[in-house]
């Protein structure tokens, strides 16, 4: 995710996290110490500044019972197209492939089989960085 700029997409997931938050009386400190960072940090994701990482989202969903699904609804999907479409660059190969992924999981898979894929390409992750 380095390098990548954050766009409205990022600032509307963000507003509904600070949103989700406060619903739930949960501080900023609170849950940036379940995220294991700083309350500073958590407050870049909540403004959009810094993109938040699918496991930060999963946390969030946990600590607020909400699934991730909700704090994505009315998020603005441009962009998802065009990334499908570029072509890959050498300093993020994988990026075109897995907006595609992303979509297709998201167009066509429910809440529960979201979480489950997220969990394979977690154990995934793991194995390979081994």
């Amino acid at each position: 995710m380095a390098g990548q700029k954050t766009d409205e997409r990022d600032v509307h997931l963000g507003r509904r996290m600070a949103e989700e938050r406060k619903r739930r009386q949960l501080t900023q400190r609170r849950v940036a110490q379940s995220f294991g960072m700083s309350a500073a940090q958590l407050q870049k994701y909540e403004k959009g500044v810094n993109r938040v990482s699918a496991i930060h989202l999963e946390i969030l969903s946990r600590m607020t019972d909400v699934p991730i699904g909700p704090h994505l609804d009315d998020v603005p999907d441009r962009g998802l197209a065009e990334a499908a479409q570029q072509p890959f660059t050498s300093d993020e190969p994988w990026s075109g492939l897995a907006a595609v992924v992303v979509k297709h999981v998201t167009d066509h898979f429910d809440e529960p089989r979201r979480r489950d894929f997220a969990i394979a390409i977690e154990a995934i992750s793991r194995q390979l960085a081994r």
